[in-house]
C-alpha cells in the first residue's frame, strides 16, 4: 500500500473502486465520520469556558479534554497508523473482516468497558477548545480523503490493542479500512463522555 496522500481537505465528491472498498463500505465509513463529528458539534455548541473546562470528578475529563483526546486519536491514525499499515503484511485469508467491521462500529463506542487512555493521547495541558474544533473537521476531511485516495486499505493489517481489548481476544488485527472506522467510533465514544460530563448535577449552568 502506498503512502498516503492527503490531496487536500475537501470531501471528495465520487467514490472510485480503484481504492479496493466497494461502495457501500465507502459509503459506511464517510457516514460514520460525518455523524461523529456533527456529534461533537452538537454536544460543544454554545458552551461557556466554565463548561468547557468542568470536570465530574478529579479523575473524569472535562468536555475540553475528550475533545483534545478524540483530535489526537485522530491524527495518529492519519498519520503513524496509516504509515506503519503501508508496510504492514496482508491479513490472514480466513480472517472475517465484516465480522471485524462490525466490532469496531457496534463495540467500540460502548461505555460499559472502560480502558486508561495510552500517555500519547492524553489530554494536553493547555487546550484550546475552538481549535480543536477546526483540527476535527479538518482531520474528518482527511479521513474521507484517505477511504478515497488511498489504495489498499483492507490489504495490510496490524495489531490493534483496541481491537484485541473490545473483542476480548477473539480478533487482534485491524485493516486500513478499520482503522479509519476505530476513529469514527472511537470519537462516538467520547461524545458519550461528553453528554454524561454535561448531565452531571454539577455542571454549570452558563
Amino acid at each position: 500500500m502506498a503512502a498516503p496522500v492527503f490531496a487536500g481537505t475537501s470531501e471528495p465528491a465520487s467514490f472510485s473502486s480503484d481504492q479496493g472498498l466497494t461502495a457501500h463500505e465507502f459509503d459506511q465509513a464517510r457516514l460514520f465520520l460525518q455523524q461523529t463529528q456533527n456529534a461533537v458539534l452538537g454536544a460543544t455548541k454554545g458552551l461557556s469556558d466554565a463548561q468547557w473546562r468542568f470536570k465530574p470528578g478529579p479523575d473524569r475529563w472535562s468536555i475540553a479534554e475528550n475533545l483534545d483526546h478524540i483530535v489526537s486519536v485522530q491524527e495518529r491514525v492519519l498519520g503513524p497508523i496509516l504509515a506503519q499499515l503501508a508496510n504492514a503484511p496482508a491479513p490472514p485469508a480466513a480472517r472475517d473482516q465484516e465480522q471485524a467491521d462490525a466490532i469496531v462500529i457496534h463495540h467500540f463506542p460502548t461505555r460499559l468497558n472502560k480502558f486508561p487512555a495510552p500517555q500519547f493521547v492524553q489530554p494536553a495541558d493547555q487546550i484550546m477548545p475552538l481549535e480543536l474544533l477546526d483540527r476535527l473537521k479538518t482531520n474528518c476531511r482527511r479521513l474521507v480523503n484517505c477511504l478515497q485516495t488511498t489504495a489498499g486499505l483492507r490489504q495490510h493489517a496490524t495489531e490493534a490493542a483496541p481491537m484485541k481489548a473490545v473483542s476480548k481476544g477473539t480478533h487482534e488485527l485491524m485493516d486500513g479500512y478499520q482503522w479509519i472506522l476505530a476513529a469514527a467510533a472511537h470519537t462516538e465514544r467520547h461524545v458519550k463522555q461528553m453528554l454524561e460530563v454535561k448531565a452531571d448535577d454539577d455542571f454549570p449552568v452558563g
